[in-house]
């Protein structure tokens, strides 16, 4: 098999990888990759990281997320702790997230808004 060089700049591993997953259009392109890298345990870690950030922002002591979400509690504490101190990262597309569900429940209630004027 052909070994990808997707840059100019010395090989990394780590950044020909990231620019892969920027290369994602969709969330079933996104599903179809990280299930072809990942095991499913990997996937689940990662499912798990990610369900718990809403309920930290929230301010819900680590416990109380343990108890909704079977997720641990070190592992929600790691979450906390990149959420605190980390790169930015959780932030950046937690916030891309929300604005992204926002514009759809605004356009939403705007269509059903209409349809009541409408009658």
């Amino acid at each position: 098999m052909k070994t990808l060089k997707l840059s100019k700049k010395p090989y990394s591993p780590m950044q020909d990888l990231y620019e892969a997953i920027a290369l994602i259009q969709n969330r079933e392109e996104a599903q179809q990759f990280f299930e072809d890298l990942c095991t499913p345990a990997e996937v689940i870690a990662m499912q798990d990281r990610w369900r718990v950030v809403d309920l930290i922002r929230a301010g819900k002591p680590y416990r109380q997320i343990y108890e909704e979400t079977g997720v641990s509690v070190t592992t929600v504490g790691r979450v906390a702790r990149s959420l605190m101190l980390g790169e930015g990262g959780y932030q950046l597309i937690y916030q891309r997230v929300e604005k992204k569900y926002d514009k759809k429940s605004q356009k939403t209630s705007n269509r059903s808004a209409k349809k009541r004027a409408a009658k």
